[in-house]
C-alpha cells in the first residue's frame, strides 16, 4: 500500500472533519526532513500496524483507516517527503520483530523494558490504562476478582500483557491468542472468562461481543511511544521534535480521536 505523502494527509484531514479538502503538500520541517536517510532507508517509510487496535489500525467499517500508528506514520512519512508503505501482521509481537529485523522502520507501541532491550524508543506520547474485557454474567465481575481458582484470562501472544501477568496472576489460568479476532469468537462462546490487554483495544472488542463488558479499574498503564530499528538512536531527538509538534497544536489529539481510542490518561 503506498500513497503519497501529501495526499495521505489531505485524506486523514478529510476524515477528520468529515468535509472534502483540496490536497495540499505539507509543510516540512527541516530537522525531521534531515533524518530521512537513517528512519526510511529504503526511501519509503515502512509503518508496522495489526488490526483491531486504535493504538495502530482500524479498518472502518464505512470504508477508511484510522489508528496511532496508521496515521502518525503516514504523516511522518509526509515530512521526511517520502512514500509510505503500511506492512500488516497479526499482532504486536509480528510489529516487534520486523522492526528488531529492520524489515519495519515505524510503529507506536507500547514502551516496556523488555521491547527497549530489541527496539529503540522516544518518550512516551500516549498512556493507556490496562483492563479486563469480561463476560456480563460470568464468574468474573470486578478487576479485584480476576485471580480466581479456575478463571481462564485470554492474551495476546507474546504481548507486553502476558508478559506482565504471568507475574502477577496466580490462580487464573492464561490463554493466549494469535489473533483479536480469534479472541473475541473466544469470549462469544464462553471459552475465556475475560481479554486482558490496554483499553483502547478493549472498548473495540466490546463492541463486537455484546455479552462482555470492560471492568471498570485498571491493573496497569501502557506508555506508547514511537519504536524504530536499534541502530537508528540517532534520529531519535527528530522523532522526539515530530512527536511533540503533534502534542502541541492538537494534532495528536485528532489521531486519537479519529482512532477512537478510549482509556487514555495524562502521559507523566
Amino acid at each position: 500500500m503506498i500513497l503519497r505523502p501529501w495526499i495521505a494527509i489531505a485524506l486523514t484531514a478529510a476524515l477528520l472533519t468529515g468535509c472534502a479538502v483540496a490536497p495540499q503538500p505539507p509543510q516540512t520541517s527541516a530537522s525531521v526532513a534531515q533524518a530521512q536517510p537513517i528512519l526510511a532507508p529504503t526511501g519509503t517509510l515502512r509503518v508496522g500496524v495489526y488490526p483491531g487496535s486504535p493504538t495502530s489500525l482500524i479498518e472502518k467499517p464505512q470504508g477508511g483507516l484510522s489508528g496511532v500508528s496508521y496515521e502518525m506514520g503516514t504523516l511522518l512519512a509526509a515530512q521526511l517527503n517520502v512514500p509510505v508503505r503500511v506492512v500488516k501482521f497479526e499482532r504486536i509481537a509480528q510489529v516487534i520483530d520486523a522492526i528488531k529485523a529492520g524489515e519495519v522502520d515505524f510503529t507506536v507501541t507500547n514502551a516496556s523494558a523488555a521491547r527497549a532491550q530489541v527496539v529503540a524508543f522516544t518518550a512516551p506520547v500516549i498512556a493507556l490504562e490496562l483492563g479486563y474485557l469480561a463476560a456480563r454474567d460470568g464468574k468474573i465481575q470486578s478487576i479485584d476478582a480476576v485471580d480466581v481458582p479456575g478463571a481462564v484470562i485470554g492474551v495476546s501472544r507474546g504481548s507486553s500483557s502476558l508478559a506482565a501477568l504471568s507475574g502477577q496472576l496466580k490462580q487464573a489460568r492464561l490463554v493466549q491468542f494469535d489473533a483479536l479476532a480469534a479472541a473475541a469468537d473466544a469470549m462469544r462462546q464462553g471459552q475465556i472468562d475475560a481479554f486482558a490487554t490496554n483499553k483502547g483495544i478493549l472498548f473495540e472488542l466490546a463492541e463486537k461481543v455484546p455479552s462482555a463488558s470492560v471492568l471498570q479499574g485498571r491493573w496497569g498503564l501502557e506508555h506508547m511511544a514511537v519504536a524504530v530499528p536499534k541502530g537508528r538512536e540517532a534520529a531519535l531527538p527528530s522523532l522526539e521534535a515530530f512527536a511533540n509538534r503533534l502534542q502541541q497544536d492538537g494534532g495528536l489529539a485528532r489521531i486519537v480521536a479519529n482512532s477512537g481510542l478510549r482509556g487514555t490518561v495524562a502521559v507523566k
